[in-house]
């Protein structure tokens, strides 16, 4: 069977289907593939529940996309943030005052999150559901068989040749093979838009190549109980082995981002309760006094993974498919979901959603958004996590002098939440 979209979506997690929301507000018709099967509904979080910090610009754009009403109850707030590293003087602190907002930034379970964006996908009269379903390949429409490389060719010749060639016969959309467990369709699409994650099948069937960087660290996720509270205070606290985060929840209860050598991924793994605790404590220290109590751990690997472009002809990147960065400073998600409400803000003034003029100014609106967070992100994790050296004084002056400058800190605050460059009206429109 062949169909028709306007836009075929691959990937329906949350930036996918946070795109597929504003595209439907708009009337434009979507085609959303998703590998897994629908997200159960819950209203509440609870500790065997991953948690997402949603920076002020995202908590205004979820607003606006119909699904913070179903997430707010199981929010915590982050109304003061509290940046320090282990064995240096010197701190940072930004408060939601400074920067006249109620709040930096909100935490949520990200099952709440998830089952939030499914209640409202359920009711959208223009979203075409393929679920579970895996997308198989991509051919451009206008080609009777898939493009040919010159003879003769290796390496970066022979990727460049095949992006031209792409480029060059790609002009009317892309045809999709697309897989379920019942049948299989061919979706002819005038855009396709890849959210399919880190290791995306869009950006390599459309010719774009992409850059790793290996962290050689891991992440472990959960929640915790603290003896002491410092209500709405959110803490990140650098060590040699990378950084350590404790952020507010609802219920007396803290989310606590563990990051350690990826060497010992499998030895912490494997840790009873009371030992994961140990080392957290041993990492964080007694700020909000013992730990205890922990949920259950979500881990997983740190890498970078940068698209060399952000566009091919009549297809886009979004979220972990354009970028998937270091979770220091909860900017992945963000940054993901601007790039959605950007995309669906262009193609709403547009009758031509892979225009090429379209997608252009798409890579051009989000590259400074992209571009500064790397930049931080990928900066930060290297500056503030080296061993200690001849740069630990330096480094404790540097935050002494951030936080003894409240024009920077206000600078540094806003980025954090989400305003750099020129982000979606959806997420200006409670903004600073």
């Amino acid at each position: 069977m062949t169909e028709r979209s306007d836009i075929l979506i691959v990937g329906g997690g949350l930036v996918g289907t946070s795109l597929a929301l504003a595209l439907d507000a708009v009337g434009r018709e979507v085609a959303l593939v998703e590998a897994a099967p629908p997200r159960t509904s819950t209203a509440t979080g609870d500790d065997n529940d991953r948690n997402l910090v949603l920076a002020h610009a995202s908590v205004n754009a979820l607003k606006a996309l119909g699904v913070w009403p179903q997430l707010e109850a199981a929010a915590g707030t982050i109304r003061r943030v509290e940046v320090s590293r282990a064995g240096e003087f010197g701190r940072v602190r930004m408060s939601a005052d400074e920067v006249g907002v109620e709040a930096l930034g909100r935490v949520v379970p990200g099952r709440v999150l998830a089952a939030a964006l499914e209640q409202r996908l359920a009711v959208c009269k223009h979203v075409r559901r393929l679920v579970p379903a895996k997308l198989e390949k991509l051919q451009p429409v206008d080609a009777s068989l898939p493009p040919s490389l010159p003879g003769g060719l290796g390496g970066e010749a022979a990727r460049s040749a095949e992006r031209a060639a792409l480029g060059e016969v790609a002009k009317a959309g892309w045809c999709a093979r697309v897989a379920t467990a019942d049948d299989a369709y061919d979706i002819e699409a005038r855009l396709v838009v890849g959210a399919d994650g880190s290791d995306s099948l869009v950006r390599a069937q459309v010719g774009i190549a992409a850059m790793e960087h290996d962290y050689a660290q891991s992440l472990f996720v959960c929640t915790v109980a603290c003896e002491r509270d410092i209500q709405d205070c959110a803490f990140e606290r650098f060590t040699d082995d990378g950084p350590v985060a404790l952020l507010p929840l609802p219920n007396q209860r803290r989310g606590l981002v563990l990051t350690v050598a990826a060497d010992r991924h499998a030895e912490v793994a494997a840790m009873d309760d009371a030992a994961f605790i140990a080392l957290a404590q041993q990492r964080f220290g007694w700020k909000l006094g013992r730990l205890s109590r922990p949920g259950r751990r979500f881990p997983h690997r740190i890498r970078r993974v940068l698209a060399d472009a952000l566009t091919a002809p009549r297809a886009v990147l979004v979220g972990n498919a354009a970028q998937t960065v270091h979770p220091i400073g909860a900017q992945g998600f963000n940054l993901g979901l601007r790039d959605a409400l950007t995309l669906a803000e262009l193609i709403a003034k547009d009758d031509d959603p892979g225009a090429p003029d379209l997608l252009q100014a798409y890579a051009a609106r989000r590259q400074p958004d992209r571009t500064g967070v790397l930049a931080f992100s990928h900066g930060l994790i290297s500056l503030a996590c080296l061993a200690q050296s001849a740069l630990s004084p330096l480094r404790s002056l540097a935050m002494l002098a951030l936080d003894a400058a409240p024009p920077l800190r206000r600078v540094v605050a806003k980025h954090g939440m989400g305003f750099r460059g020129t982000p979606p009206a959806a997420a200006l429109d409670a903004g600073p």
